[in-house]
């Protein structure tokens, strides 16, 4: 596929070091370097966190051009198997050496010189084009809050993450990882199964280590389920820890930033580093001690409490069985284990969000696209419109009825309608985990994540017979949630499981994740099958 993009960008097949294009690699020979080279001065940095990256540069093993180097490298000879960067960064190199030449002063924090992919709804130099074709010729004026977080921080851009295009509100059913900017993105642990979104690309970036570490969004499963299905972990935070401004939005009633990494480590690191207090978005807030790094004790899970919402594994065997490999680590390290709990009012709450959705979705995308430069449509009215116009490659395999059904709506945040439905869902799904944590005197709430990666399908979208899900409930309430690895199915596609609790109990999350992962190292790194024996 032919792309167009800003000068300031490079196709994800360009090598940025020297602009070459890289000489088509054979896929079996692309596959088994996949596999094997993911070691750079003796580090590997599949199994390295951000620390063990500090440590080495600060010893002279490499430096923060020779790790971005890595990473360019194997963007360009691993990424056509899975079609996860849409676009790397020719600044990536300047930035890394900028990074150098600020070390000998000191380092600015554990993300110093570390190579960052964003997802490619966030602003980043002057592009978001949330994969489709429409905001290819968007200008947004500023980086994203949480961008320039980052880059204060020291971290390098090294470019953007594909996605399910419009973080997957377009079209119903539709296949998870595809974007007519990026195409589809494919799971590195067996290609022909899918890697689940929205935050697909960076998931599947974060699993197949073309980056330190990645960042996605989320509106409802867009990290966690990506994170998930790929073997790593993923953190949804609060509602306004993580400024939503620069981010091409969904609804800002959910939507929110956060890391996938392929540890606890990274993760902790990443949110500590994009949460903060912008004026730009009134939603965040002010708190307390937010270096999650402190949190991550390996004997955390000794006198916790933490329940287990059992019954959202429906019959999955692989799943239940995972379930219970996590609850016999948790009593192993100490924790008391309340299990077969049930959350009250979920389905109705899930009834209530899809309405409020369409109305917030129309509200918000036509306020981003009127204030953001550029060549675009400027309204969701010309959303449709181009993608009817470009229906060869925007329509391809499938429609827009989530767009129409949105633009069917008032998009009026004052509608009376709208505003019951929506402060309903929000009431009923914080009641339900308020309720059940304070009753059951709880931590944390342990439940399942995922199931086994489903067949891609561009044309019969994705696979949802008995699927497996849990995010929704902490999605409405705006609370946070966070997936570490946990199983596998079919002995090959990972299985996470996801510990969620109140609002802005992420130190308490990330300490349980950390400890849970501590004691039961349960990823391994992708075997990029072509397709399971």
């Amino acid at each position: 596929m032919t792309l167009t993009h800003s000068a300031r960008w490079l196709v994800a097949a360009t090598l940025v070091a020297g602009l070459s294009v890289a000489a088509p690699v054979h896929a079996q020979e692309t596959q088994a370097r996949a596999q094997r080279n993911t070691v750079l001065r003796g580090l590997d940095l599949d199994r390295a966190t951000v620390l063990d990256m500090q440590r080495a540069m600060n010893q002279g093993r490499f430096d923060s051009v020779g790790l971005t180097r890595f990473y360019l490298d194997r963007i360009r000879t691993v990424d056509p198997l899975l079609h996860a960067v849409i676009a790397t960064n020719p600044a990536a190199l300047r930035e890394a050496k900028e990074s150098d030449l600020r070390r000998r002063q000191g380092a600015r924090g554990p993300l110093e010189g570390i190579p960052v992919l964003l997802k490619d709804n966030i602003a980043a130099s002057g592009r978001a084009t949330a994969g489709s074709l429409a905001l290819v010729g968007a200008r947004p004026a500023r980086d994203a809050f949480l961008v320039q977080r980052l880059r204060a921080a020291g971290a390098v851009i090294l470019g953007k993450t594909n996605l399910s295009e419009w973080a997957n509100f377009r079209s119903s059913p539709s296949s998870s990882g595809w974007s007519a900017v990026g195409g589809q993105t494919n799971n590195p642990y067996v290609l022909d199964r899918n890697p689940c979104g929205s935050s697909s690309g960076s998931g599947v970036a974060a699993a197949a280590s073309l980056a330190a570490v990645t960042v996605g969004t989320e509106t409802d499963g867009s990290i966690v389920c990506p994170a998930g299905i790929n073997g790593v972990v993923g953190i949804k935070p609060t509602l306004g820890l993580v400024s939503r401004a620069g981010v091409v939005p969904l609804s800002l009633a959910q939507d929110t930033a956060g890391p996938l990494t392929r540890n606890v480590t990274d993760a902790a690191a990443v949110l500590s580093v994009i949460q903060g207090v912008d004026p730009r978005d009134p939603a965040t807030v002010a708190g307390g001690d937010r270096d999650y790094l402190r949190a991550l004790r390996p004997d955390a899970l000794k006198g916790r409490r933490i329940g287990v919402w059992r019954s959202a594994a429906g019959n999955n065997r692989e799943v239940l069985a995972t379930l219970d490999a996590a609850v016999a680590t948790l009593r192993a390290r100490g924790a008391t284990v309340v299990d077969n709990l049930e959350l009250t009012d979920t389905a109705e709450a899930a009834e209530l969000e899809f309405p409020a959705l369409t109305t917030e979705f129309k509200h918000d995308i036509n306020a981003y696209l009127a204030d953001t430069p550029g060549q675009h449509p400027k309204d969701l009215a010309g959303l449709i419109e181009f993608n009817k116009k470009h229906a060869s490659t925007e329509l391809r395999y499938f429609g827009q009825e989530l767009f129409e059904q949105s633009q069917a709506t008032s998009g009026d945040l004052n509608d009376f309608e709208y505003r019951a439905a929506r402060e309903k869902a929000t009431s009923l799904s914080r009641e339900s985990i308020d309720s059940l944590i304070a009753a059951k005197r709880l931590d944390a709430v342990l439940a399942p994540t995922n199931n086994g990666a489903w067949l891609t399908s561009l044309t019969k979208g994705d696979d949802f017979t008995d699927f497996v899900a849990t995010s929704t409930p902490s999605a409405i309430a705006g609370y946070p949630a966070i997936t570490v690895p946990g199983g596998y199915a079919k002995n090959v596609l990972p299985l996470g499981v996801t510990f969620f609790g109140g609002r802005f109990s992420e130190r308490t999350l990330i300490a349980i994740g950390y400890a849970f992962e501590q004691a039961g190292r349960v990823r391994k790194p992708p075997t990029y099958l072509r397709t399971l024996p």
